[in-house]
């Protein structure tokens, strides 16, 4: 049976908590309904005890009845818990801090503190509710043997998914896959891996947790969310299927439409160069690699586009060379002489500079009329 790794989504969360990102109901339902056609296996849909508005967003949430597992975040506070069974959710995730700089510097208390605390929420949730996640935050900073502990307290008192929580995104895979692999060989409960992409190494970091004995990784649309943001849906879910060859529920070709809808939503632009959505990253320019994919696209090209709703594409600029040029006048029937060709390419190559991007066919023929 192949092996899958389940992907929770919290773009309604923790993606909300990017800089200037408010999203609306209309907007959350739509975002809600692509992930859940598209199998994700749950998601986290935001915070109660943000107050009334938020509780009545969730509750629409839940009583669209979804395909999937909807779960909210709170404090270890029974006063954000008793919000969250008010909408109807399957299932909450408690956070507790971890690391003794967020224990001592931020809550002012202690590590015995701490696990009273989360003790008394998880016997309060499971009255309640289906399904606990108990997240760790800032556990990439605090001492194992501490997270040892709440593992098996956590494994005592029936929670059914811990998720480790690399909150300031400082880990290195190789660091983090020694360090998850240990508290694989202690858990007796399925873990999870929540990445922060401050470093740029989310996704590695993710793929990394996996390897280490990891079951569900925590991931956002586009990557939104705080700061730098958190290891992005499409990078992780193409990489758990093309890099580690594993399965995942998620329609791929689904991913580039999400990403979409989500840009306009929070009206961020994909960058040009973003993996899987940018807008240029199946396209390609040199003419070493377009004679390159004509003989077989995998010369150049790693998974094929169209596993996630894109197309393969040409452009021309600095590095197209004679034979690409060559190659469209051929297919538009058109034949000019050697002077000619080498005039069409100084005046492509000055027009690359002056337009700062690639020209797609329809400009280089606009230039071939003034050659």
């Amino acid at each position: 049976m192949e092996q899958r790794v389940l992907l929770c989504d919290t773009t309604l969360r923790d993606g909300e908590q990017a800089p200037g990102v408010a999203l609306g109901l209309t907007e959350k339902e739509m975002i809600a309904r692509a992930l859940a056609d598209a199998g994700i296996d749950e998601l986290e849909v935001g915070v109660p005890a943000m107050g009334g508005a938020e509780i009545k967003t969730i509750s629409h949430l839940a009583a669209l009845h979804l395909p999937v597992r909807l779960i909210t975040w709170n404090r270890a506070v029974l006063s954000d818990l008793q919000t969250s069974y008010l909408t109807g959710v399957e299932g909450v995730a408690i956070s507790i801090p971890t690391s003794d700089q967020q224990i001592k510097n931020k809550l002012r208390k202690d590590r015995a503190w701490v696990l009273d605390q989360m003790g008394q929420c998880i016997v309060d949730a499971k009255k309640e509710v289906g399904y606990i996640v108990l997240g760790l935050e800032d556990a990439s900073r605090a001492d194992f043997t501490f997270l040892a502990e709440v593992l098996a307290e956590a494994q005592k008192l029936g929670v059914d998914r811990v998720r480790f929580a690399d909150t300031l995104g400082i880990l290195d895979p190789l660091k983090l896959f020694f360090t998850l692999q240990e508290l694989v060989k202690i858990s007796g409960v399925p873990l999870e891996f929540h990445a922060h992409n401050d470093l740029g190494m989310a996704t590695a970091n993710s793929l990394a947790a996996v390897q280490a004995g990891f079951k569900a990784l925590s991931v956002t649309v586009g990557g939104l969310g705080e700061r730098a943001g958190n290891a992005a849906l499409e990078e992780v879910a193409v990489a758990l299927k093309y890099s580690l060859n594993l399965g995942v529920q998620i329609d791929l070709k689904r991913l580039n439409s999400i990403c979409l809808m989500v840009s306009l939503a929070t009206d961020r632009k994909i960058p040009r160069a973003k993996p899987v959505i940018g807008q240029d990253v199946f396209t390609h320019t040199s003419s070493i690699h377009i004679d390159g994919i004509q003989k077989d696209f995998a010369n150049y090209q790693s998974y094929p586009p169209e596993s996630v709703g894109r197309e393969h594409s040409t452009s021309f600029g600095k590095y197209s060379g004679r034979k690409t040029i060559l190659r469209l006048l051929k297919a538009k029937g058109i034949e000019l002489d050697q002077d000619t060709i080498d005039e069409l390419l100084i005046k492509i190559l000055h027009q690359t500079y002056q337009l700062k991007r690639p020209l797609e066919e329809e400009d280089i023929m606009g230039i071939v009329v003034t050659c």
